[in-house]
């Protein structure tokens, strides 16, 4: 059976800064049909509470089933919301697309203002999930990012050398993305 992409609501989510125009999310938001952005108070300046709850409401919100696609910090922010969201909640969301996860336990002081979202949970997600990688991401290194899906029992996409897969990646549409976005919601799908 084909995915029917008009069967979900896309959920996009921001890391740090949020995204601007030319980041794949952005294009996603205007590609992707029933998408919406959660949108955080304070982009600069991230408090996990405020994070995981806007993400919550976001998910209590949506009409249907929902696709959580989430860069940089918003990997952090989904996975927190997931270890306390209620089993009502989780059962919601079709799947979650992680890209580019920070590591928000790294000591280096160029991570103290994502520190506060430490520790991230170590568990199995309630529901699919994908994390992908890139070689070259200076916020997260690739064998973390293994650790990372392997904790949360999803599964690993290596996209080569793409950095931290954000704004300065000028990805575009990011047909790859897309494509790998298609094949997580397909093997899911019933």
């Amino acid at each position: 059976m084909a995915f029917d992409p008009s069967a979900l609501d896309f959920l996009i989510v921001p890391g740090r800064g949020n995204s601007r125009p030319q980041h794949w999310q952005s294009h996603w938001l205007k590609e992707l049909p029933n998408s919406s952005r959660v949108l955080q108070s304070n982009w600069a300046q991230p408090a996990p509470a405020e994070w995981v709850a806007k993400v919550g409401a976001a998910v209590r919100a949506a009409a249907r089933p929902v696709a959580l696609i989430a860069h940089s910090l918003a990997t952090a922010t989904v996975v927190k919301w997931a270890e306390t969201a209620s089993e009502g909640e989780t059962a919601k969301v079709a799947a979650a697309f992680l890209v580019a996860p920070t590591d928000v336990e790294n000591p280096d002081p160029s991570f103290d203002l994502v520190r506060a979202f430490a520790p991230l949970p170590h568990a199995r997600l309630p529901f699919p999930a994908l994390v992908v990688a890139s070689r070259n991401d200076p916020r997260v290194s690739f064998s973390r990012a293994q650790e990372f899906a392997e904790a949360w029992g999803a599964d690993l996409a290596d996209v080569g050398e793409l950095g931290h897969i954000g704004n300065d990646a000028h990805l575009g549409v990011w047909a790859a993305g897309l494509l790998l976005l298609g094949q997580l919601l397909a093997k899911r799908s019933p």
